[in-house]
């Protein structure tokens, strides 16, 4: 039985001609998604042909537009050499500037036209330069008359861009030998009012043919387990705080107790800005003592002299702790129970497990009468929740916090992962900010607990346009 809009296009078209899917949509007067999806029907029960052909077409870019106008360098180096013959290489830097005139004398090498000798350039011989007409062909559009091995070169050079264009063309090769009826599909009120509906034949529907796959909007993945994330701290009585990405070093680094020489602090682990900002200077004052001697805190200090300059300096936050401490030294008082999901930079090389910003999931609780114990259960929890069964804690260190602990959990497959790091808040970091009792902090990477929760090996995925991966990823994955 054929539907109604293939009736329609095997009544309308003619049998052997092709036509585009638009042509056809316009004689038919349906829809041109419509003339498609009956044309693939109709190629399937062997009364019509789908056929796709693709067209390149090819145009200038902005440099071969500047080209074409200018002349390439190559033509225009090989204008000064026909005049001069010979011509000192400083000169020509001075006159086409470095990148340029390699780009020119690199084409006049392959050419053969030049030699090099003792920072003169000579010419040697005469040639054409057909790249030039060639560019002018394809900025009227005759692309098709420039032979084939200059427009690689013109790509090559990036002085062309190619485009393919793709048209859907149907063919009609025979129609049925019975009667070609129109089949109602849709019972609407105005066929039951009207009582036409008794002279109508309804489509009769196969239930045995597969559903067409509807793909329905959805969040994120990766969004999913952020507000999960998210959802387990609000429910635990957690408050969620934000902040800047740009934040000075005193409170990225120096409020942390992290001496100035770490080499976290280094160029090539921090996105540094040329900027330099104010920062409390009572506060500034006790971090400086700290760090140089100790204080009142019972530390010996990191001794040397701290620079107030470096700790004014901008940065990209390199941890959302900058946050935590910043909201600690303002809330100085217990209790405070406070958390920050939020983007971090780092310079870091991209691999399938490290990127240069990535997603931190901190927190702190400042409080009389908290300890280690209080630390680990708390973490205990939170992973419990995600769905994390196996969960342990190894020692670790951290310049701020005293005891440190990284926090593992145990996946199938992979064994134990670590998945950030916790612990106490030193003196050093509490008693110059005024903070009152004691500060367990974590900080938690959850690109990686998402690889996890999702099952993947790259976490460059959870970034990617991936139409495929995102319609596939079901709304809940368990680690079961």
């Amino acid at each position: 039985m054929l539907s109604p809009f293939e009736v329609k296009l095997l009544k309308s078209l003619e049998v052997g001609k092709r036509y585009s899917v638009n042509e056809a949509s316009k004689i038919v007067g349906i829809s041109k998604d419509a003339v498609f999806r009956a044309s693939q029907s109709l190629q399937s029960k062997g009364y019509a042909e789908v056929l796709e052909e693709v067209r390149k077409e090819y145009r200038l870019t902005e440099e071969g537009r500047e080209y074409l106008e200018k002349g390439l360098p190559e033509e225009r180096l090989f204008r000064i050499l026909k005049e001069k013959r010979e011509v000192d290489l400083k000169d020509l830097e001075e006159e086409f500037g470095k990148s340029l005139l390699g780009i020119a004398l690199g084409w006049l090498k392959r050419k053969g036209a030049v030699e090099v000798e003792k920072g003169k350039i000579r010419l040697v011989k005469d040639v054409d330069f057909k790249e030039r007409e060639a560019l002018r062909l394809v900025a009227e559009g005759r692309w098709e008359e420039v032979p084939n091995e200059i427009l690689k070169v013109l790509l090559k050079r990036k002085l062309v861009e190619e485009e393919e264009e793709k048209e859907i063309y149907v063919r009609i090769l025979k129609k049925p030998e019975v009667e070609l009826k129109e089949y109602v599909t849709d019972l609407t009120p105005e066929l039951i009012i009207s009582g036409k509906w008794r002279e109508k034949e309804f489509l009769k529907y196969d239930v045995k043919i597969p559903s067409k796959e509807i793909f329905v909007g959805k969040t994120h993945p990766y969004e999913r387990i952020i507000r999960e994330c998210r959802k387990i701290f609000l429910e635990m009585g957690f408050t969620e705080i934000k902040g800047h990405y740009v934040q000075p070093s005193f409170w990225n680094f120096d409020a942390l107790f992290q001496p100035q020489d770490h080499p976290a602090r280094e160029m090539q682990d921090t996105f540094y800005l040329d900027k330099h900002v104010e920062i409390p200077e009572d506060l500034a004052e006790k971090v400086r003592r700290t760090h140089e001697n100790g204080w009142i805190t019972g530390s010996t200090g990191w001794g040397g002299k701290w620079d107030v300059k470096k700790a004014k300096q901008l940065v990209l936050r390199t941890h959302t702790t900058a946050i935590t401490i910043h909201y600690l030294a303002k809330h100085p008082k217990p209790p405070v129970k406070a958390f920050c999901i939020d983007r971090v930079y780092r310079r870091e090389a991209i691999d399938p497990t490290h990127l240069p910003e990535f997603d931190q999931l901190e927190g702190v609780v400042l409080d009389e009468n908290v300890g280690f114990k209080d630390l680990l259960g708390l973490l205990r929890e939170f992973f419990l929740k995600m769905g994390f069964e196996d969960v342990r804690f190894r020692p670790g260190y951290f310049p701020y916090t005293e005891p440190s602990v990284e926090p593992e959990v145990y996946v199938e497959g992979l064994g134990w992962v670590e998945l950030g790091g916790a612990g106490i808040f030193r003196k050093e970091v509490t008693e110059p900010l005024g903070i009152k009792g004691r500060v367990l902090a974590w900080g938690l990477g959850i690109g990686r607990l998402a690889m996890l929760r999702l099952g993947m090996k790259d976490l460059r995925k959870l970034y990617q346009p991936d139409l495929g991966w995102l319609r596939n990823c079901p709304v809940i994955k368990t680690l079961l």
